[in-house]
């Protein structure tokens, strides 16, 4: 069902168009040109889908702007950074709200057929489709994310930043974490309120209990006091 009215302004579907053709030819310099414009019509019309209040063009596009911050920052390679801009565009492509959607398995089965149409290499579809995986719970091995990735496997970096990027909102504005709030609320709205509180809060907690709920020393130094500010807020809101 189409969300109501919202208080910012969506970043339009289409105006994500162009971001797409340069953030997929940057990364697959060879790609064949038709498939970049269909797979990024598809990509678009599943971000533009009218049930998603919150995880819509506004989100893809903050993630978006995160990496580009993060891979400044951390001096990310051109590589990594390929490998956590292709991934941003695909960790949600896949976004149900009924059952047991398995939003993120999806979304990487849908990864890894696109980015093998698009002649991407082995390496680099695996690495993609781990960093999405990786958004499931955004849990990695603890103790190999304290080391900043090293020896995470298929793309660490890139994982890295794209854990930090998807999370840039609880560390957002208050304004805009409030309305993030609201909007996956309003994208559950289907479920009962004190179900929905139980189920919110054992998602939210764990990031509060963490020694960090970032990974990289930039999203630590300017995201983490803000991001705990805010989900304590919000635990004490759905506490009642």
């Amino acid at each position: 069902m189409p969300c109501g009215p919202l208080v910012c302004q969506s970043v339009p579907v289409q105006g994500l168009s162009g971001r797409w053709a340069g953030d997929a030819r940057s990364a697959l310099p060879g790609a064949d040109e038709r498939a970049v414009v269909a797979v990024g019509r598809d990509l678009l019309e599943r971000w533009g889908e009218a049930h998603r209040c919150y995880h819509g063009p506004t989100h893809l596009a903050e993630v978006l702007a995160a990496v580009d911050i993060l891979s400044r920052v951390t001096s990310l390679s051109r590589g990594a950074r390929g490998v956590a801009l292709l991934a941003a565009w695909f960790h949600d492509a896949v976004y149900e709200v009924e059952g047991d959607a398995d939003n993120e398995r999806r979304s990487a089965e849908l990864a890894r057929a696109a980015l093998v149409r698009l002649g991407a290499g082995a390496g680099f579809v695996e690495a993609v489709v781990t960093a999405v995986l990786d958004t499931e719970r955004h849990e990695t091995d603890r103790h190999q994310t304290e080391r900043h990735g090293a020896d995470l496997g298929p793309g660490g970096a890139a994982r890295t930043v794209l854990h930090d990027a998807d999370l840039w909102i609880l560390g957002a504005p208050t304004p805009r974490f409030d309305e993030y709030c609201a909007q996956v609320r309003a994208e559950y709205s289907h479920v009962a309120p004190a179900a929905y509180a139980q189920r919110r809060s054992a998602v939210l907690r764990p990031f509060l209990v963490r020694g960090h709920v970032y990974l990289t020393e930039h999203a630590r130094s300017q995201w983490e006091d803000p991001a705990r500010e805010n989900l304590a807020r919000e635990l004490t809101r759905l506490a009642g």
